[in-house]
């Protein structure tokens, strides 16, 4: 089973040539706010990419309208998500970006869908199809991943929901491994002062690009951190010539190995754009242009390029496809996600 997707060079090509939009659009745009809001604190790894395009998004959408980022951090993103989802305008002016996370918490939580549908968003762009690892500190008592089954690995973690909670609580409970997660930090950036003091070993569930962002000395060997594992179901080229292995391959059965390639699914949602239900369809095609346009923009890429972003973009519709083939995955590995998820202890 493979559904990793990518935005094609096409793609990316077709939306810079496409017609801004009609004049009606700029209309609605001129001399309006646009709100992105960043489900993460200032720094982490979503507000990074909120800003990232906030910088450059107005110059692609008619009218021009200021862009500006409210931070909502709590909850793993699911303070954002659903702020966005029952209480921002749906208008084409209120959007967000989310951990992926909080667009899997219904399945994985087994809640009724009525109050809180992430398949009903509309999804804009994925600024990022991310990989994620799990980084320790080079003097941490486990120095290979294989010896986490034997060896307690102690790592930290944000909210309930989080890819920082979700992940080592999946390695844990699936995989067997030897994980204590000290869950409660603010956000990454926040756990990565916790791994530079020593208070825990480490983080898993970090995308890459914000390791690289967090950890500047992960390439050196000397460097204070190393990454253990790759939490993936692809070897990303850069962490095979770190020797990373991936957790994957550790499964135990295929049925645990068809789990696990949902669950790691969601990096290829990991710095999704999303708007609320009920936005115009048209206005819906307006930002998907706007947001490809702005990504696929060489200022934008440049400006990623020196601060070591990576900004690979999946588009609205495969990411919107992506998120429905989840939901309607067969229910016995849904069940074995859910039970891995709750285990909390």
């Amino acid at each position: 089973m493979n559904i990793r997707v990518t935005l094609t060079a096409a793609a990316a090509a077709l939306a810079l040539a496409a017609p801004a939009c009609a004049q009606g659009a700029a209309d609605v745009y001129k001399g309006k706010t646009v709100t992105l809001v960043a489900g993460s604190s200032t720094g982490g790894g979503l507000d990074v990419y909120a800003r990232l395009l906030s910088r450059h998004l107005a110059r692609h959408i008619p009218g021009q309208p200021t862009v500006v980022v409210q931070n909502m951090p709590g909850a793993g993103s699911l303070t954002a998500a659903r702020h966005l989802y029952a209480i921002a305008p749906r208008d084409g002016t209120h959007m967000g970006i989310v951990l992926p996370g909080a667009l899997l918490d219904p399945l994985l939580a087994g809640q009724d869908l009525k109050s809180y549908d992430p398949t009903k968003f509309n999804y804009i762009i994925n600024g990022n199809a991310e990989t994620i690892v799990c980084v320790t500190r080079r003097d941490a008592p486990v120095t290979d991943f294989a010896q986490v089954f034997d060896t307690e690995l102690v790592v930290g973690g944000t909210g309930p929901g989080s890819s920082l909670v979700d992940y080592p609580i999946v390695t844990r409970t699936l995989l067997g491994a030897k994980v204590k997660l000290i869950a409660g930090y603010k956000g990454s950036r926040e756990v990565s002062l916790a791994v530079q003091q020593g208070e825990v070993h480490g983080v898993c569930g970090l995308a890459w690009s914000s390791a690289k962002q967090q950890y500047p000395d992960v390439f050196k060997p000397d460097g204070l951190v190393k990454v253990l594992v790759q939490e993936d179901a692809t070897r990303h080229p850069e962490l095979i010539a770190l020797n990373a292995p991936l957790s994957i391959d550790y499964a135990k059965s295929p049925e645990q190995r068809t789990a696990l390639e949902i669950f790691y699914s969601q990096g290829l949602i990991s710095r999704p754009f999303i708007a609320p239900p009920g936005v115009p369809a048209e206005r819906v095609a307006l930002l998907r242009k706007a947001f490809a346009a702005a990504i696929a923009d060489p200022e934008l890429q440049s400006e990623a390029e020196r601060s070591k972003i990576d900004a690979r973009p999946n588009s609205g519709e495969e990411v919107q496809a992506l998120v429905e083939k989840i939901y309607a995955s067969p229910k016995p590995v849904i069940d074995m996600l859910r039970d891995a998820v709750a285990s909390k202890k």
